[in-house]
């Protein structure tokens, strides 16, 4: 006969054992029920997506598909983006100098290329556009991949890959917004469908960037070749685009202006001259900014120069979405009006961050500055797709690309030179930005305008 506590003694684990399986199976039910929430939440995420895409003709034209693409492409970039932020900016501001000036003086070459082949080349297989956006994706998959190998071991590669993945990405741009006219549906304008257009790229990069860092937390070399998943996805979306994508019926051919040599309407180059303007300011604030708050962070900031940056960074993102938003929701936008007002805003901003500098003037510079270019851009892509003729579209297009992104090399090298001196460095740059102001505004067209002819004398 066994007693009370040896009995209880080992009959205890029993009550246990049934607690543990009651346990279990509610931590299985509430792991069923969350995986459940997640999966109609990620549900209703898509579906609200893919309803946004198909909105207004959208669906019917086949824009939705281009949209969707364009997501891909953003995601991709911005896992590039993250890996070289990794790799050239996280070092010390006099150490990284020389590397970034390396970086933009190599990035300054291929496009002295692109504006006089890309653009015809593409022009005379305009048949061809889905697979000439397809081929950027499959390039920069193949390029990401070798950059991965590169940045991992420290090799010079990464120069010459990062630098064909610019190109390429250029390029896409380009064969990107010539297409959009042929997918534009009857109802939408075409400053509606480029905003809808970026505003997808930047919810593509939004979603990836996360997965680019976590990426990056084993090494920068894994976040690229995150970005060669997306790209390879990319390359397959391209192919799927709808056969209007290559449709030429109506269009004139090229051979119809042969010996003709093109040039720029009057309307876009003076939208065009505006952008210059834009993007010297946002590629300066790219490279000035990070030296500048890494070396002189505002007070109480001075153990958190991340978040410093993250705060004026993070306004010029927000600016850019903003904007892409203002001109995608707004009724009317005239691209001749709001080219001007963006140039002038960034003229004045830059003006008050240099007279009265602080950590409020600096996250309004880059919202403002991000507003400013977003809505510049679809305004000169815009004017480009209604002013050329489809036969020289393409080459309009490497060509405003060619110098917008000069523009930006070259803010970056003035950033480069300057000290870090706030007041000193702004001033500078917002003496370059009003002179080019004023020279643009003196040069609008109807500014100054022929005098007219004085009347024929009477003939009695």
């Amino acid at each position: 006969m066994t007693g009370t506590d040896d009995a209880g003694g080992a009959e205890q684990p029993a009550p246990a054992s049934g607690a543990g399986r009651r346990l279990a199976g509610a931590t299985g039910r509430g792991l069923k029920r969350a995986g459940g929430a997640t999966g109609r939440g990620a549900s209703y995420t898509f579906r609200q997506a893919r309803r946004a895409s198909h909105a207004e003709g959208a669906g019917d034209s086949g824009l939705y598909r281009l949209i969707e693409l364009h997501a891909f492409n953003a995601a991709g970039d911005a896992a590039v983006a993250i890996s070289l932020a990794g790799t050239l900016f996280f070092a010390q501001p006099g150490e990284a100098r020389g590397p970034i000036a390396l970086f933009l003086g190599l990035t300054m070459l291929p496009f002295a290329v692109v504006a006089p082949l890309l653009g015809p080349f593409l022009d005379r297989f305009s048949h061809g556009r889905r697979w000439a956006i397809g081929g950027t994706m499959a390039i920069r998959a193949f390029l990401c991949w070798l950059m991965a190998d590169a940045v991992a071991s420290q090799s010079l590669l990464m120069y010459p890959t990062a630098l064909g993945v610019l190109v390429s990405s250029k390029a896409y741009g380009v064969a990107r917004a010539a297409t959009v006219p042929r997918l534009q549906p009857p109802g939408l304008t075409l400053v509606k469908a480029n905003s809808r257009i970026s505003l997808a790229g930047v919810v593509g990069a939004a979603i990836s960037a996360p997965l680019a860092v976590g990426a990056s937390y084993f090494g920068s070399q894994w976040s690229l070749r995150y970005a060669f998943v997306v790209f390879a996805g990319a390359t397959i979306l391209s192919i799927l685009l709808p056969a209007r994508a290559d449709a030429t019926v109506g269009e004139e051919s090229l051979e119809a202006g042969t010996g003709r040599r093109f040039r720029m309407p009057t309307d876009v180059a003076f939208a065009l001259r505006c952008n210059l303007g834009l993007r010297v300011l946002s590629g300066f604030l790219t490279i000035y900014m990070a030296f500048l708050l890494r070396a002189q962070p505002f007070a109480g900031f001075e153990q958190q120069t991340t978040l410093l940056m993250g705060l004026v960074i993070g306004a010029a993102g927000l600016g850019n979405t903003i904007g892409i938003s203002l001109g995608s929701l707004l009724k009317r936008v005239t691209p001749s009006i709001t080219v001007v007002v963006a140039l002038v805003a960034d003229a004045v901003i830059v003006v008050v961050a240099a007279v009265a500098y602080s950590l409020a003037a600096a996250v309004l510079l880059g919202l403002t500055a991000g507003v400013a270019q977003a809505l510049g851009k679809v305004s000169l892509d815009s004017t480009i797709q209604d002013s050329v003729a489809e036969r020289h579209r393409t080459s309009a297009f490497a060509r405003s690309e060619t110098l917008l992104q000069l523009s930006w090399v070259l803010g970056g090298f003035i950033g480069i030179a300057l000290p870090l001196i706030p007041r000193l460095g702004l001033g500078v740059l917002a003496a370059l930005l009003v002179s080019w102001t004023a020279y643009v505004l003196l040069r609008r067209p109807g500014a100054s305008p022929t005098p007219p002819a004085p009347p024929a004398a009477s003939v009695a």
